[in-house]
């Protein structure tokens, strides 16, 4: 994977080519993948850097395929922040593609990741971390030390950013603990398009009954057999709803809310934040939006 570019990993960053350091400060060019990593990364960066987004809002992150373009903005970079945790299956070809050099954040390196049967016979790893808000915390200080090893000169800003946005992801878990406390405990129940909910579960107290494509991935299918097989278990549970993320195709979903008679929410952004100025806009605002649509439909 990485290795095989010759990547050193140091402390939640790589480095696709050691030589000197490139130029930091105001005028560091730094790409985050995701749009709810920009968003984070941009709270640790302040005004430092300008932090772009790679992958645009709505888009899967599992079936996205870089572009010329964004290949040119990556070997122009001096900084790109990736989720990792094998989210970005293209990220060993487009960084070989995109050639030049920086620093690779890896900002999930150091979590535990939960495992969850695949489409296949063997379990497979979840990459949805930031779905926990106590995991960003991690987040935020993998990027903290990345930009602070490109740009020593802003170690004392990206601390002191690093702290307050920290406060405000713990006053957000604590806020979606208090809206989930409106859900019955027996109606804590989730069906999603596909595995990507398991962390928000664990931490708050839900169940997870099944999903759509059994994968932590978009790109499997489920066959007749799954899916009536979910169909019984959303029934024998008493699930209320399914939920799908922005982006994925509602046709099978709205065929499980026929047979099992439940509801779809759809337009979650599980993988994206929404657009500026929106509702859903930053990765606060995004974990809030989706926090109330998900209690709207189960209390």
């Amino acid at each position: 994977m990485l290795l095989a570019l010759a990547v050193v990993i140091l402390a939640g960053a790589c480095r696709t080519s050691v030589s000197d350091t490139p130029s930091a400060g105001a005028g560091l060019s730094v790409v985050a993948v995701e749009g709810f990593l920009a968003d984070i990364a941009q709270n640790v960066a302040g005004s430092r850097a300008l932090v772009s987004t790679l992958i645009p809002s709505g888009v899967d992150p599992h079936a996205y395929e870089p572009t010329p373009g964004d290949l040119a903005r990556v070997a122009d970079s001096d900084v790109l922040i990736v989720n990792g945790a094998g989210l970005e299956r293209f990220l060993t070809e487009m960084l070989r593609n995109a050639g030049g050099e920086r620093l690779v954040i890896e900002a999930s390196a150091g979590l535990t990741s939960r495992s969850v049967p695949g489409s296949g016979e063997h379990e497979e790893s979840d990459p949805h971390f930031w779905l926990d808000p106590s995991n960003v915390l991690r987040y935020v200080e993998n990027i903290r030390a990345g930009l602070s090893q490109v740009d020593p000169a802003g170690a004392t800003t990206y601390d002191a950013n690093a702290k307050e946005y920290s406060a405000r992801l713990k006053e957000l878990d604590q806020w979606i603990a208090a809206q989930v406390a409106a859900i019955p405990t027996g109606r804590r129940l989730l069906v999603t398009n596909h595995e990507s909910l398991g962390y928000f579960a664990d931490r708050y107290g839900f169940r997870i009954v099944g999903s759509i494509i059994p994968s932590v991935s978009t790109d499997a299918s489920p066959s007749a057999r799954q899916l009536a097989e979910l169909v019984d278990a959303v029934k024998a549970a008493g699930v209320r709803a399914v939920f799908l993320e922005t982006g994925s195709n509602p046709r099978l979903a709205e065929q499980l809310a026929r047979e099992a008679g439940i509801r779809v929410v759809t337009q979650l952004y599980t993988h994206s934040s929404g657009p500026g100025g929106g509702p859903a806009a930053g990765y606060i605002g995004m974990m809030e939006y989706d926090t109330r649509a998900i209690v709207d439909a189960l209390k």
